[in-house]
Formats: C-alpha cells, structure tokens, sequence
C-alpha cells in the first residue's frame, strides 16, 4: 500500500543524506517534494501541513544547518515527526474483565469477521483461551464463515438462530464462556453498507450491555478519506479504544492509514494483511515509518522468524551450515519456511536498504519462479537431494519432465544451489563457526 508513497520519500532521502552540510533553501525544496508525495498519497492535508512545519521548525536551527551530517539530521527529523503523526492515542490492548470483552465493530466489507478469527489467534499466542461469538443475526453467511475460521484455528464460537436479538446473543455468549472456562470473548457485531442509526444504536446498546474493554473499529484503509469519516462516526456514537486497519496489503494509496489516527484521535492497534490467521500485527508506528522510509525494520522480523522457525531447527541448520552438509531437502525446507512468514517483498521492505529490491523479488514470486524450484527440488530422488552431483544427463532430463519444467530450469538451479555452497563455505571459513543474526534462520 505504501509503496509509491515509499518510493517518492527514500528518493528525496537519497539525495539529503547524499550531502554533509545542507542548506535552508535545500530543506525547502525536500520538504516540497515530501508535501507533494503525501498529498498524492491521500494523506489528510492538515495532517500534511501540520507535519512540514514541524519538520521544518527543527530542521532549519543552527544546530542541524551548520553540522557535518546535516543530512542524516534531517532524515531523522522527518521519521521522528512521521513517527508522531501514527502515534495517537493510547496504543495498550487491554484484556480487562473475566471474561476480557474484544467488540469489533465496523462496515459491512471492512474485514471484521476475518479480523475477529486472527484477533482470536493472537491472543492465544499469550497463552489466552478465547471464544468468538458470531453476533450478525442478519447474515447467515457471516456466521458460517466464523465457524468455518473457528475450526481451522481450534477455537469455539457460540452463535444464535437468524433473528435471535443481538443482546441476547451478546448476554448469553458471556455466559457460555465463564460457563466453559474462556477467559477472552470476540465479538463480530453485524456491519451495514452504509452507517445508520439503527447500526449505531445496535451498537451503543451491545456495548452498554457487555462493557468491553475493548471497542475496536475495524477500517478497510483501501477505502481513503472515506474512512476518516467512517472512523468519527462509530467514535461519536460508541466508545472506540481504537482501530484495526485491514487490507494494508493492498494497491490503495495508503495515505488515509497514515492520517486516520491524526484526524480523529484513536489509536490504531493492529494492522491486518492478507486472509492468513496470522496476517495481523500490534502497529508499531516507529517501526511503520521506518518501513515506509526505507530504514527497514528488523524488530519485526525477528518477531516473525521466532514465531516461525523452530529453535530446534535453527540450530541444527546452523550445524549443517558449519559442516558444510546443507542439502537441497533443507533449502526447501527453509524456503517453505520462509514463504510462511508473509510474502517475499514485505520481508524485503524490512530489511535496511533493501526496499528498492522488494518489488522485483515480489514479481519473482507472482511470476511461479518458487513454484518451480520446489517442483524440480521435489522431483529428485532422496538421493539427488542429498548430492546433487550425481546429476548427470539423463537425471536432469527426467526431473524436467517431472516437475513440468525445461532442462534449462533444472540446470540453473543446481548451478546456483552449488555457487550458494560455495559462499556458505567462505562465509563459515572452512568449517569454523559462522556469525548470524539471532532469531533468523541459521542464526
């Protein structure tokens, strides 16, 4: 969602920190082309206005104007003030209560029902028991998907017959899980197409009732300025802790998630991509802006690597990357591994200097490149995997015709799985031990 807006802000990045001292008349013609790319980016323009003159109010003291690293100084300025802009409110997600009411209000399409199940997901990975209450009596579909997403993460939903009053469905919910022992209740309240007064008086009443201690708003940040609207209207009819924005992963120009929070005060807490359980993240506003202006962002990727390779296993690919036996089997392995943490390109982005490449890594994957190799990979024989030597003619040929792929494709792997040996070898200086980064694979 942010990469053209991205792309704008790391081109005038470039050309500051390209430079020692910096004048007041070059801050001036940054901070214009900053201006434009926010504004095209559908950031909100008194959002916009209010962060230049910050910006430029620091920027142009004769501290930072007469230093030897100007540039840097400025940078840091503007992700210091980008950073202000996404940290409004109170970001805590409380679980107050026995048990802690979660009530996800919102649109009808703004991705609440899918939000809910990957809520439930997350709370759980704290050791929680939650229970998710399908309370749309109006959309049967609605409470079939939530059972649906509540069998695949083995989490009950208590849900009633269509027409059944929302309050009971709400009341008799909190009854069900004291009564089973669930100490987190999700609640999927019914969306509309539009806001109305039935909604919200639907809404006001449901939280009265349940006194949640949360009231998340769950906004579809592909919708635009739209949703700042949408986001002042639950807030004036219901007390809203604060916001999920979904569909991240999108094409939209992204500048109204960066602005919502700005305009109206709430604090976003999560930020959801993808239809993937686990496609939900606690918003870290340093972390995003440092996304966004290519500084990267290691911490969240060390938090998803840890969640998602097992300890074990690092460690004894770590071994086999010592002994200098990595296989084809564990480059599947790993890169199976790796497709789990998210797609390819937003791994990219949070890597430091490595946002320029995520597109075209991006395009690598959407284009089958990975399907391929693990359909050559997996037409080998054990054999095969383990050497790769014994690959003559006749074996290339065969895997070819196997994984549905050209003799061209076959051979190019197995040149470059050897040319990655070969740096595996200088990088672990013969067999000594090789220095890594904990909590990533072969860390």
């Amino acid at each position: 969602m942010f990469d053209q807006l991205s792309d704008r802000l790391r081109g005038v990045i470039g050309r500051l920190s390209g430079r020692g001292r910096v004048t007041e008349a070059d801050v001036d013609a940054a901070l214009r082309e900053v201006r434009l790319a926010l504004l095209e980016a559908d950031v909100n323009f008194r959002v916009v206005k209010d962060f230049l003159a910050r910006v430029r109010e620091r920027a142009v003291g004769a501290e930072v104007l007469e230093s030897l690293n100007a540039g840097q100084q400025v940078i840091k300025i503007v992700h210091e003030e980008l950073t202000t802009i996404l940290s409004q409110g109170d970001r805590t997600f409380r679980l107050d209560g026995s048990p802690a009411v979660i009530l996800l209000v919102g649109l009808q399409g703004s991705g609440k029902t899918t939000s809910a199940a990957k809520l439930a997901r997350h709370v759980t990975k704290s050791g929680r028991r939650p229970m998710l209450v399908a309370a749309d009596p109006y959309r049967p579909a609605a409470i079939d998907q939530l059972k649906t997403l509540g069998r695949q993460l083995d989490i009950p939903v208590h849900s009633a017959p269509v027409g059944t009053p929302v309050l009971d469905i709400g009341r008799t919910g909190v009854a069900e899980a004291r009564r089973t022992g669930r100490d987190t209740l999700i609640v999927d309240t019914a969306g509309r197409l539009t806001i109305d007064e039935q909604l919200m008086a639907e809404i006001g009443d449901l939280a009265g009732a349940l006194r949640p201690a949360e009231t998340l708003l769950v906004v579809d940040a592909m919708v635009g300025q739209e949703s700042v609207a949408v986001a002042q209207a639950f807030a004036d009819a219901v007390p809203v802790t604060g916001l999920v924005l979904t569909k991240i992963d999108g094409d939209a120009r992204g500048g109204a998630a960066l602005s919502i929070g700005a305009v109206t005060g709430l604090p976003v807490k999560f930020l959801g991509s993808g239809e993937r359980p686990d496609a939900l993240e606690p918003f870290h506003p340093d972390r995003l802006s440092g996304r966004i202006l290519g500084m990267g962002d290691v911490l969240t990727l060390v938090e998803r690597a840890q969640e998602t390779f097992d300890q074990k296993q690092a460690e004894q690919m770590a071994e086999k990357l010592r002994r200098n036996a990595f296989t084809l089997d564990d480059f599947l392995s790993q890169m199976q591994q790796l497709k789990k943490m998210g797609p390819i390109g937003g791994l990219l982005e949070m890597m430091p200097g490595m946002g320029g490449m995520a597109k075209q890594a991006q395009a690598a994957v959407d284009s089958g490149e990975l399907k391929r190799v693990e359909a050559i990979i997996q037409s080998m024989t054990i054999a095969e995997r383990q050497d790769p030597h014994v690959l003559n003619a006749s074996r290339r040929r065969r895997i070819a015709r196997g994984s549905g792929t050209t003799l061209q494709d076959v051979n190019r792997l197995v040149k470059q799985f050897g040319e990655m040996q070969k740096l595996m070898r200088q990088l672990s200086g013969g067999g000594g031990k090789r220095r890594g980064f904990p909590g990533l694979p072969f860390g």
